[in-house]
């Protein structure tokens, strides 16, 4: 052990322990800005510099350890001098129209300002006006940009991309596209993981809130909205609700404020997608010869551009069939339509998920199946719900429950699973299982899938044919069971892939926390959901009996191919 003092106070920390840890454990909170535990440990910003006694020069505490018998002061007049004046100095190239910034209340820059009273600057604003593709999902904003490096070592280190990377020298210094080119011409995701882990608002998604309300004000449109799985765990985290108060129901009756027309659950083509994919899945282990392993999950938009723009010897093993939302879309301006007696084209079909990649993924032109327009018109993340609900000075803490529409509100639990990494995988083997045994699975049969490690593998006997299994989170994590495919050196006959860690529930989309990872708290609701529900198998689903019943046929059917199924190669990323 080491022996410090830290303030006055007495400190015994381990071996190799940073400055900034060591006084966390006694608590003195040191301010950080550039940060990120185990990603970004650089000493960049300079707002965690603490005086060391015997020692003239300021230090970082982020990325400097403990010594035997260290003095430590954290707030002393040098330091509180010089982390006020790195403050203004960062403030001085940073564009403070704190109003029109999405992160207005919930940005560390602004809070780090306003602790340190910094009300006016000594310098003159510099700012770069760097051009930006604003049509683009992911809007960059250089006039905000830190220069953290948290996006670089994000993409890099966690997604295996580097899309992002230092441009230019000295005070020109910028964060952008690596190789200067333009973003849509990358190899981007759209995970947004850049933007929950971005301190400031550079970065942000693109808002298609007017969109949904000037559909909300057009008396020829249908307005249909979907909720997806991960959302229902996320959505109050900014609007003052405690995670166990925003309940799904005041979610619906806050949509039915702002005079949404049907309120529906993506849970229900969740469940559509594993009747879906699980057939199709059975299909190909019935004909191993003919076909490729493994098959892969294609439910995750942010994975499927993966494959495409970096792994594209891969993308034949991607199931064919259509994400929830894309399925959800294609049958309710169809389906739904017809059931109604409503126009298709007067539909106008919103759908909420924890994700930036969707606002992509609706936009590729082959998902226009149901009537020729697109499936989905327009995709906002649980964000720019919250900032709907707030525009439309709703009071969420004093919503009542309400239920979803019919017939496109009915879920199973194996629905909900969907936002919580290994959940589409259980869901799948549930109605393998039964497809083929005839058999309901015990309720905890495939939780060997569960958990936040970012590889997972198992192995399941269904009627005497074993099934190997593989689960991954994060992309970087995703191209080294696609190395390890490529090398031979691993084998299996099915894949979930999701390109945030944690799964949907640690979307690009969900609500920022800076330095708090929630996937695992979010999925544990979702997981939690499950084990409530009265159903917990897609097959078991009412509503998805009738669809097939009444309209579908079969999983696989013409129709069903029609609607559920895509063609990964009809489309190109850039």
């Amino acid at each position: 052990m080491v022996n410090l003092t830290i303030d006055g106070r007495a400190v015994s920390v381990t071996e190799g322990t940073s400055i900034l840890d060591a006084a966390a454990q006694v608590g003195i909170k040191i301010p950080t800005l550039c940060y990120l535990r185990e990603l970004n440990e650089i000493g960049a910003c300079r707002i965690c510099v603490v005086e060391i006694e015997g020692i003239d020069q300021l230090v970082a505490a982020c990325n400097n350890t403990v010594l035997e018998g260290m003095v430590v002061r954290t707030n002393s007049p040098k330091v509180r001098v010089a982390r006020r004046m790195n403050m203004e100095l960062l403030l001085a190239t940073h564009d403070s129209e704190c109003t029109s910034c999405v992160r207005s209340g919930n940005c560390t820059l602004q809070t780090l300002a306003n602790d340190l009273g910094i009300s006016e600057l000594p310098y003159e604003k510099r700012l770069m006006h760097d051009p930006w593709d604003k049509s683009f999902p992911l809007i960059r904003n250089n006039d905000k940009c830190v220069n953290c490096l948290r996006c670089i070592q994000v993409c890099e280190k966690i997604q295996g991309l580097g899309v992002w990377d230092l441009a230019n020298r000295a005070t020109h210094t910028s964060v952008n596209v690596r190789g200067g080119g333009s973003i849509a011409e990358s190899d981007c995701t759209l995970c947004g993981q850049c933007i929950t882990h971005c301190p400031t608002g550079a970065l942000r998604e693109r808002d298609d809130t007017g969109r949904v309300f000037d559909a909300l004000a057009d008396p020829d449109k249908v307005v249909v909205v979907q909720i997806a799985p991960a959302v229902r765990a996320a959505w109050g985290e900014s609007l003052g609700l405690a995670r166990g108060e925003a309940t799904v129901g005041r979610l619906v009756a806050a949509l039915r404020q702002m005079g949404v027309d049907y309120v529906f659950d993506t849970d229900f083509s969740a469940d559509l997608t594993i009747m879906e994919e699980g057939s199709e899945l059975l299909h190909k282990l019935a004909h191993r010869d003919e076909n490729t392993f493994p098959m892969f999950t294609s439910c995750c938009p942010g994975w499927v551009r993966y494959v495409k723009a970096v792994r594209p010897e891969f993308t034949a093993q991607l199931s064919t069939s259509k994400s929830p939302g894309q399925m959800f879309g294609a049958v309710t301006k169809s389906y739904f339509a017809e059931l109604k007696g409503i126009d298709p084209h007067n539909i106008f079909c919103v759908e909420i998920m924890p994700c930036t990649a969707k606002k992509a993924e609706v936009a590729i032109p082959t998902m226009v199946d149901a009537c020729g327009d697109p499936d989905v018109d327009v995709s906002i993340t649980t964000r720019e719900v919250d900032r709907m609900i707030r525009a439309e000075h709703i009071d969420a803490t004093t919503l009542p429950e309400e239920d979803f529409d019919d017939p496109l509100g009915t879920a199973t639990g194996a629905g909900v699973i969907f936002g919580a990494t290994g959940g589409v995988m259980e869901a799948a083997l549930r109605t393998a299982y039964h497809v083929v045994t005839g058999e309901t699975p015990r309720p905890d049969a495939f939780s060997a899938v569960r958990g936040l490690e970012g590889w997972k593998e198992a192995t399941f006997d269904l009627a005497g044919t074993p099934v190997r299994v593989a689960v991954v989170s994060g992309l970087a994590n995703a191209g080294k069971l696609l190395d390890a495919l490529a090398a031979g050196e691993v084998s299996y006959d099915f894949v979930e892939v999701m390109a945030c860690p944690g799964g949907c529930a640690g979307g690009g989309g969900q609500p920022i926390h800076d330095g708090e990872e929630l996937a695992g708290v979010r999925g544990d609701v979702l997981w939690g959901l499950d084990r409530k529900a009265k159903l917990r198998n897609s097959y078991e689903n009412p509503s998805i009996e009738a669809i097939y019943r009444d309209y579908l046929g079969e999983p696989l059917s013409e129709r069903a191919e029609e609607l559920l199924h895509t063609d990964h190669f009809a489309w190109s990323m850039h």
